[in-house]
């Protein structure tokens, strides 16, 4: 029995990082109980700041502006940052120079996904924009994460050069938000059962579980 795993997610969102340990975790824990089946795992986009330019911004005025200065997104981020280490993740907030427009990173992963690098891809984004602060508007710098996600170099800087799928990934985003997707991440299971924010592995896994005992109960074709 197929098991799909949707996940709409921004990679410019910690707790959208902090949600992929959490899956992957589920994901070990659910091997386990079913050696059987493999989930099939695919990431969406969703623009958390779509009115950025392509450029994006200076990190301390989109914090000047977000949250009233670095002192207070520091308070702020501090609860983030403890959520992250739990997860085996060290956040590197303060070198993050630019706020970007996502717009070309989702790009990227459609093109990964597209080549079933997506996981790969994603996590290649969040560990260069979360642990070593890079520009996510920087195409030469997307074309390395690219290739350090397994991918050809050179296609992935000439997909980017384009305007590919721009309006694919515009339309997907406001398909989530339609659908009620207020914050991310957010968790689809067989399309059946949806799960918001970066909840804990156990949490993940009993969703799944509920959602593999809906898909069971219906009567299939044939």
């Amino acid at each position: 029995m197929a098991f799909q795993i949707d996940v709409i997610s921004d990679v410019v969102c910690p707790w959208c990082f902090i949600g992929k340990r959490n899956l992957e975790r589920a994901l070990e824990a659910w091997r386990v109980k079913h050696p059987d089946e493999t989930p099939t795992v695919r990431w969406h986009p969703f623009q958390l700041n779509p009115q950025l330019p392509d450029s994006g911004v200076p990190r301390k005025q989109y914090l000047e502006n977000k949250f009233g200065g670095p002192e207070r997104a520091k308070a702020i981020y501090a609860r983030v940052t403890a959520a992250g280490k739990g997860a085996g993740i060290d956040f590197a907030f303060d070198a993050i120079q630019v706020q970007p427009n996502t717009i070309d990173a989702h790009r990227l992963m459609h093109h990964a996904g597209e080549r079933g690098r997506q996981d790969e891809m994603a996590e290649a984004i969040f560990r260069r924009y979360f642990v070593e602060g890079a520009d996510l508007t920087d195409k030469d710098t997307l074309a390395d994460i690219a290739a350090q996600a397994g991918l050809d170099r050179e296609e992935a800087a000439a997909y980017l050069a384009s305007d590919a799928d721009r309006e694919l990934i515009e339309e997907q985003d406001r398909r989530a938000r339609a659908i009620g997707v207020e914050g991310v991440p957010f968790f689809i299971f067989n399309q059946r059962l949806a799960l918001s924010g970066a909840q804990p592995p156990e949490v993940i896994v009993e969703a799944m579980e509920k959602a593999r005992e809906e898909l069971a109960a219906v009567p299939q074709p044939g």
